[in-house]
């Protein structure tokens, strides 16, 4: 009997480990959100936000801190979530409306076969990331602006933005990245990533324990040697070997020089002058 209680006690500390732990991460990510929504004014009083889901941990959890936000926030705001079904052989087209309807949110399923599309265009064994996303994000800013969204949340977290400056600055030959908040090119689109601040391991562990009933993607998932997973890999490493250096990297995409660079668009090289030569 002295075991089973000693076993019990031990069972009821765990438990209550477990909870002190999430309830600690809770507040850390709801904290990092609030402080990229208020650091970069990505929600404003009366906004009407379309939270886009994609069935993957980021959007869940994205849409979870966006809802407790909402209720603390001093002014008053509009979350619509919005999915979009891109018809991918499998997809299990139940589990977000299911998921929707129990949490009582307010949602738009739009239906477009975007897979064909991309599966035809696109070579076997190329990346489909590319054209699978500006083909998305068309038909998402067209809906936005047909039912009067003034915000576009996507679920782009910290280290997304990071291995997105690797990728340009590799690839691309371009210093840029994905900016926590942006106009579209026609100007009448702004999308803003709240999870900005937060990292994916957080996230990855904050939806494990909220068992969201999470949807692979059948497109980018399922690709192997994609140029971002080499760099999310280089990345993992530094992070595992190099504590702070990820930290580090990001803190330097908000504290930009353009005179120690070497662009002139952005700085007047050609206008320097000593004051030797003024004089």
């Amino acid at each position: 009997m002295e075991g089973v209680l000693r076993k019990e006690a031990r069972e009821k500390k765990a438990h209550e480990n477990v909870t002190r732990d999430f309830n600690k991460l809770q507040k850390k990510l709801r904290h990092e959100v609030g402080r990229a929504i208020e650091d970069f004014g990505m929600i404003e009083a009366g906004d009407k936000v379309m939270v886009c889901l994609s069935g993957g941990a980021d959007s869940y959890t994205m849409l979870d801190i966006l809802q407790q936000l909402q209720k603390r926030a001093p002014i008053s705001f509009e979350l619509v979530v919005v999915n979009l079904d891109q018809k991918q052989p499998g997809f299990p087209e139940h589990v977000l409306p299911e998921y929707l309807e129990q949490a009582q949110l307010e949602y738009h399923i739009l239906e477009q076969d975007t897979y064909s599309v991309v599966t035809e265009i696109i070579p076997e064994g190329k990346t489909m990331c590319g054209l699978c996303s500006r083909l998305r994000r068309g038909i998402l800013y067209t809906f936005a602006k047909r039912n009067g969204f003034t915000k576009i949340a996507l679920g782009h977290h910290r280290d997304d933005i990071i291995e997105t400056l690797f990728l340009n600055m590799f690839y691309g030959g371009k210093l840029k990245s994905m900016p926590p908040k942006l106009l579209s090119d026609d100007g009448e689109n702004i999308v803003i990533r709240p999870l900005a601040y937060c990292k994916e391991k957080d996230i990855k562990q904050y939806a494990g324990h909220k068992e969201f009933p999470i949807i692979p993607c059948a497109l980018c998932g399922s690709q192997d040697n994609l140029q971002r997973q080499v760099i999310k890999d280089m990345l993992q490493d530094w992070d595992r070997n190099h504590p702070g250096r990820i930290e580090t990297i990001f803190s330097s995409m908000q504290t930009i020089v353009p005179s120690h660079l070497a662009d002139n668009d952005t700085y007047d090289f050609k206008g320097i002058v000593s004051k030797t030569k003024h004089d």
